[in-house]
């Protein structure tokens, strides 16, 4: 994990009531954390295509060469991932047209939708599950005018990573989880030559971290980053509690943190909750 500034992690722990729950008026942290990821092998899921010609990405995880660590043997599915940030005044509006479900969607049910609450420009991200293939169709239905021009920008990256029920436990979809639950989601790009080493560091467990689910997924086509990664605590107690270990590690010079910027050139963390499911 990276640090924030320790002095706010230590407030943020001192001013923690008994039983705090997370809502959108959560309290503000600065958002510097890098989460480990632990993925299992699990099948596939069945993937929906389309039979009009189309471009289709397949998740690379029976071709992983010899270098390649057990993290990305098991990024079995496809996801796609889609940064947005609303338009002035959009805000509400934007939520609202991402919960829609899409009407060709191939995994109902499968997306998870997570809110900026501080760290970088986004205001939503939607993680959707494809399957093991996803198809981009030249013709497809018009998204209606008033949910388009909600947003002002948006970027979208599929990615691989684990089976959706390996993700959804994760997330803490299935455990009824998430208002209480803090989000680290985290983008980074590969120096040169090291994206192996990157992998295997964002893999690697951090030993006493609280976390209570992570995963590493790893770009396949769209944004200028190599890996996302998402870290989920299940309290702000147990975040705080994190970050004041990390920072205590750093001035040792010991933990992850210098490790990490010897594998990545670029990254982003930013503090999220889950509006959806």
């Amino acid at each position: 994990m990276k640090p924030i500034n320790p002095l706010l992690a230590i407030a943020l722990l001192a001013l923690l009531p008994a039983g705090l729950t997370f809502a959108q008026s959560s309290p503000s942290a600065a958002a510097k954390t890098s989460p480990a990821a632990s993925a299992k092998t699990s099948p596939a899921a069945a993937a929906k295509t389309s039979p009009a010609p189309a471009t289709t990405t397949t998740s690379p995880a029976t071709a992983a060469s010899p270098a390649a660590t057990s993290t990305a043997s098991a990024r079995t599915d496809v996801y796609h991932v889609h940064f947005t940030h609303a338009a002035p005044g959009k805000a509400n509006a934007l939520a609202d047209a991402l919960k829609q479900p899409a009407p060709n969607d191939p995994m109902p049910g499968h997306t998870v939708l997570l809110r900026h609450q501080e760290g970088d420009s986004w205001d939503y991200v939607a993680i959707q599950h494809m399957g093991t293939k996803a198809t981009v169709e030249a013709v497809r239905p018009a998204q209606p005018a008033a949910a388009r021009d909600s947003s002002d920008w948006h970027t979208d990256t599929y990615v691989s990573g684990p089976a959706w029920a390996d993700f959804a436990k994760a997330m803490g979809i299935n455990e009824g989880a998430g208002k209480s639950a803090v989000y680290i989601v985290s983008i980074y790009r590969a120096t040169p030559g090291h994206r192996e080493q990157l992998d295997a560091v964002l893999a690697a467990p951090s030993a006493g971290d609280p976390v209570a689910g992570t995963v590493v997924m790893q770009h396949l086509e769209g944004a200028a980053w190599t890996f996302l990664g998402i870290a989920r605590y299940a309290t702000w107690e147990d975040f705080v509690k994190s970050e004041t270990s990390s920072a205590a590690d750093q001035a040792k010079n010991t933990g992850g943190w210098g490790t990490l910027r010897e594998h990545s050139s670029y990254h982003t963390d930013t503090l999220a909750d889950r509006i959806m499911p």
